[in-house]
C-alpha cells in the first residue's frame, strides 16, 4: 500500500513561517501531481498548491507570493511565509500515485494542523 505522511505543522505568530513536508512510501511505480490542500473549521477543503512531475506549479490566489511548493522524488514540501490568521487550517498532502499492479489513484495524508495566532 501507499502512504503519505505529513510533518511540520504547528503554532506560529502572524508574519511567521512554517515548512510542511510530506513523504510518500510504499510500492510506488510513479507519481504524477503532488499537492497541498487545506480545510478550515466550517469550510470545504480547498487547493493550496500543486506541482506536476515536470515541476510546473499552480497556487491558490490567496497564497501566491507567500507560499512555495517544491518536490524531491517522492517528497513534497510547502514553504509558507508571511502567514496570516486566515491560513489557519488542517493541511493535507495529496498525490496521484501508480503503485505496483495498480492504476493511478489519489492518496491523501492524515493532515497536519497549522495555527496562525498571536
Amino acid at each position: 500500500q501507499v502512504q503519505l505522511v505529513e510533518s511540520g505543522g504547528g503554532l506560529v505568530q502572524p508574519g511567521g513561517s512554517l515548512r510542511l513536508s510530506c513523504a510518500a512510501s510504499g510500492r510506488i511505480v510513479n507519481i504524477n501531481d503532488m499537492g497541498w490542500y487545506r480545510q478550515a473549521p466550517g469550510k470545504e477543503r480547498e487547493l493550496v498548491a500543486v506541482i506536476t512531475s515536470g515541476g510546473r506549479t499552480n497556487y491558490a490566489d490567496s497564497v501566491k507570493g507567500r507560499f512555495t511548493i517544491s518536490r524531491d522524488n517522492a517528497k513534497v514540501y510547502l514553504q509558507m511565509n508571511s502567514l496570516k490568521p486566515e491560513d489557519t487550517a488542517v493541511y493535507y498532502c495529496n498525490a496521484e500515485v501508480r503503485a505496483f499492479y495498480q492504476n493511478y489513484r489519489t492518496y491523501w495524508g492524515q493532515g497536519t494542523q497549522v495555527t496562525v495566532s498571536s
